[in-house]
């Protein structure tokens, strides 16, 4: 099964749930495109290019967006907010593009999502110009993630891991992007983070927010989701703020590499 197949149904279940977080990743997006100096004309492609946020940015900026999701509801958010940009339904083990098409290629928390996370960056260099640049961004440090609160809460909710399943790789320590990159061809350039924070109004739109992305009600079942939200909404009180709302800081690791 190809990461599309696999991840398409779930990232879609609830597409505008999930745009309302990510509306707020602006600023991590902003700061990747200042770092890449992105110019007018230049063709850019997003690989896990979700509702189209980042797409927006690269449209109004004068470049060429093009995007490709697993999720045929995401895709089609992604089309009604750049309608000017390419954005396809794929995979991103299999791009559907030419070699050497795109000036920067991107994928911002999406490509460990591949079944082949150096397939993926092998494909990302395969389509990226010569000295065209590769944005991959992770979450960063665990420590340094708010979200690895709800993470805790929401695991008791999944089917358990495999007992021969190996441990989840932490992606922003050092060097392991860099390994990664160079497995795929790419030459590693610099490493950067940045921080950043999701606001949510209340409980209800938190609650509705925590469970949209990959699926998280789908895999916690029906029966289940309303405990679900109620346990993260109990759970994340420690990061409510005077005003009712909730705050959940973030940090983002990137590494620039070049095809």
């Amino acid at each position: 099964m190809g990461s599309a197949e696999r991840w398409g149904p779930l990232w879609g279940a609830r597409p505008a749930d999930w745009a309302r977080s990510e509306e707020q990743q602006v600023p991590t997006y902003e700061e990747a495109l200042r770092r890449v100096s992105l110019q007018p004309g230049q063709r850019v492609l997003d690989v896990g290019c979700g509702v189209g946020v980042f797409l927006r940015l690269v449209a109004d900026r004068g470049a060429e967006p093009f995007g490709i999701d697993a999720s045929e509801a995401l895709v089609a958010a992604a089309r009604e907010r750049v309608p000017e940009a390419d954005v396809r339904v794929g995979d991103m083990e299999a791009l559907p593009y030419e070699d050497d098409s795109f000036d920067l290629v991107t994928g911002f928390n999406s490509f460990f999502f591949a079944t082949d996370f150096v397939a993926a960056l092998r494909e990302a260099h395969r389509v990226a110009r010569p000295d065209g640049a590769v944005v991959i961004q992770v979450w960063g440090a665990h420590e340094h993630n708010d979200l690895e609160a709800m993470k805790e809460i929401a695991r008791p909710f999944f089917p358990p891991r495999p007992a021969d399943a190996p441990p989840e790789p932490d992606y922003a320590a050092p060097g392991i992007l860099e390994d990664l990159a160079t497995s795929a061809g790419l030459t590693p350039e610099y490493a950067f983070d940045t921080t950043w924070a999701f606001e949510y109004a209340d409980d209800e739109e938190l609650g509705r927010a925590m469970v949209a992305p990959a699926g998280i009600a789908g895999i916690a079942g029906a029966d289940r989701e309303d405990e679900l939200r109620r346990a993260i909404v109990d759970g994340l009180a420690p990061y409510r703020t005077p005003e009712g709302g909730y705050r959940l800081a973030n940090e983002y690791h990137y590494l620039v590499a070049r095809a």
